[in-house]
């Protein structure tokens, strides 16, 4: 006898993504889609999952994500397909893979090179076209949304130069961002707190936003401070998106350090206001105290003014070693938060590029100096950043919980995890990283859901699916519906839970028995099952 589906998941607490409470239902998929929700006959389909007692969702789509950087090297996306992100939003903080001006092209990989695991590989595209068809034949596990960032652009255009672009140079910059944006990008991300991005004025911005607005996209950034400058910050994201018309978004929204604490009941209240004026403002966050980026954002911005290569030559320079060390000892830093506490106990060094430096991996940086024998934390980061040559993240421990649980339970909210997709095995084992790299998802369902209440369980997966897929222009993801694509996960709720530490981060959660991506399942009982049939999802006009 014929079946009519090709899987049915059966006698589940169906938690379709909209907010609206869970009812006990079944789902019918055939090929790539949902056909039906309600009563199926599990002997109707080639495969059928019996969900008792499990939930079944949307899903996952990480509207944050770095995995651009890592899937070219495993397309697995292991640490988060294992989490039910079932779709990536890549191209986050002004950097992205491509637009490529091969003049340029060094400073691009000394830029990326933090989060690359190798910056040497080889890049054949140089048009965000191009490199949007390299990714659609690589066959990733989870889907991709691609963002253009305005960093790469910007380097393409006029490298790290510390000035405003010329009109030639901005024409350049605007002719790049419409060429992603017609590719497929579903909008322009900035990184305010890194150069090039915090070279540029927030003119610059509104102009090239203005070009994203033509094409119906959107506007994520990495503010410009997140800090003691973080009301200003959040004012200038809303501007941009005011000026502009273009919906804004602001990336892993938090209050870094003390004398931020408490402001993000102002900066949410800033969202309001600006809703109230029909400007379409959203955030993301991930549920930690601890944040995670590049060691050389410590360093003042003029420091990085022509690239990596000038930096490691300033930090070389005794004379000039000096002036910058005074500068930040001042409190000059991308990462003003951090030096203005003398918190070197607060900053671990994450993951080196150079094997002879994985011994100080997990460490933070009065540590370090202890170990080495330095005379004091600014040597050893001068040290430390010339030997692995810029390429050291570090994780920051400078946020507050009653900050990370208020934001959380705003109302435009939605849940990322800035990391990029990692495994305990293979080319992307390497380095301490955040255990936000494969904890995030099951966080927020087993400690703010479960046992703090912070969400309902209803309401937290709107927020990792529906209102993500609204937020990017997905128009056919995120719920549970006939007719839409076969993005689904279903778990425990009583045992969805972390098990990443700090640590111990490399450790997959428990809870998540199977992931499903566009009708194949790519996750069972826990464990890969092989399939890749992930799709980079265009912008539709």
């Amino acid at each position: 006898m014929p079946r009519s589906y090709d899987l049915a998941i059966t006698n589940g607490k169906l938690v379709e993504g909209t907010g609206n409470p869970w009812f006990k239902g079944d789902v019918a998929i055939k090929g790539e889609r949902i056909v039906k929700v309600g009563k199926v006959d599990p002997s109707s389909a080639k495969r059928a999952i019996d969900a008792s007692g499990k939930i079944v969702s949307p899903g996952f789509i990480d509207v944050h994500s770095h995995s651009d950087f890592s899937l070219i090297f495993d397309p697995r996306a292991e640490s988060t397909i294992r989490q039910g992100i079932t779709t990536l939003v890549v191209g986050q903080c002004g950097m992205s893979l491509a637009p490529i001006n091969r003049k340029f092209e060094n400073l691009l990989r000394s830029y990326a090179s933090p989060f690359l695991p190798d910056p040497n590989i080889k890049i054949p595209w140089t048009t965000f076209k191009q490199y949007l068809a390299n990714m659609q034949r690589l066959r990733t596990t989870s889907n991709t949304v691609y963002l253009v960032g305005h960093g790469t652009v910007r380097i393409a255009a006029m490298g790290f130069a510390e000035r405003e672009p010329n009109r030639k140079e901005l024409e350049s910059m605007k002719t790049m961002v419409a060429e992603a944006m017609k590719a497929g990008a579903v909008g322009m991300s900035t990184g305010l707190i890194y150069p090039p991005g915090v070279f540029s004025k927030t003119e610059e911005l509104i102009e090239l936003t203005r070009v994203v607005a033509n094409y119906g996209g959107r506007y994520f950034s990495h503010i410009r401070g997140e800090g003691p400058t973080l009301i200003d910050a959040v004012k200038e994201a809303i501007k941009i998106g005011e000026k502009s018309g273009t919906p804004t978004h602001i990336s892993h929204h938090k209050a870094a350090g003390r004398e931020a604490w408490g402001k993000l009941k102002e900066t949410l209240q800033l969202m309001e206001e600006a809703r109230s004026r029909s400007v379409d403002v959203t955030y993301d966050q991930y549920p930690y105290i601890a944040g995670m980026t590049s060691l050389a954002t410590l360093l003042p911005p003029k420091a990085h003014e022509g690239g990596m290569d000038k930096l490691l030559g300033r930090l070389h320079d005794d004379e000039t070693w000096m002036k910058i060390r005074r500068e930040m000892e001042a409190g000059a830093s991308s990462r003003e938060d951090l030096l203005q506490e003398a918190g070197w106990e607060r900053i671990v060094v994450s993951s080196v590029k150079s094997k002879s430096l994985k011994h100080v991996e997990g460490k933070n940086l009065a540590e370090i100096t202890r170990m080495l024998g330095k005379p004091d934390e600014f040597t050893t980061l001068r040290d430390l950043l010339l030997e692995d040559r810029g390429g050291t993240t570090m994780i920051t421990f400078s946020m507050d919980e009653a900050d990370v649980e208020y934001a959380m339970g705003g109302r435009y909210h939605m849940v990322g995890t800035d990391a990029w997709s990692v495994s305990p095995t293979g080319p992307l084992s390497s380095g301490k990283l955040h255990p936000r790299f494969y904890g995030t998802y099951p966080r927020i369902l087993g400690q703010y859901v479960r046992t703090k209440h912070i969400l309902t369980l209803e309401d937290a997966v709107r927020r990792m699916t529906s209102l993500p897929a609204q937020r990017v222009g997905l128009k056919d993801r995120g719920i549970l519906r006939e007719g839409f694509y076969a993005d689904i996960v279903i778990f425990d709720p009583e045992r969805i839970i972390d098990k990443a530490t700090f640590d111990q981060p490399a450790q997959f959660p428990e809870g998540m028995e199977n992931v499903i991506v566009t009708g194949q399942i790519v996750v069972d009982s826990g464990e890969l099952t092989g399939a890749r049939p992930g799709k980079v999802l265009l912008r539709k006009n």
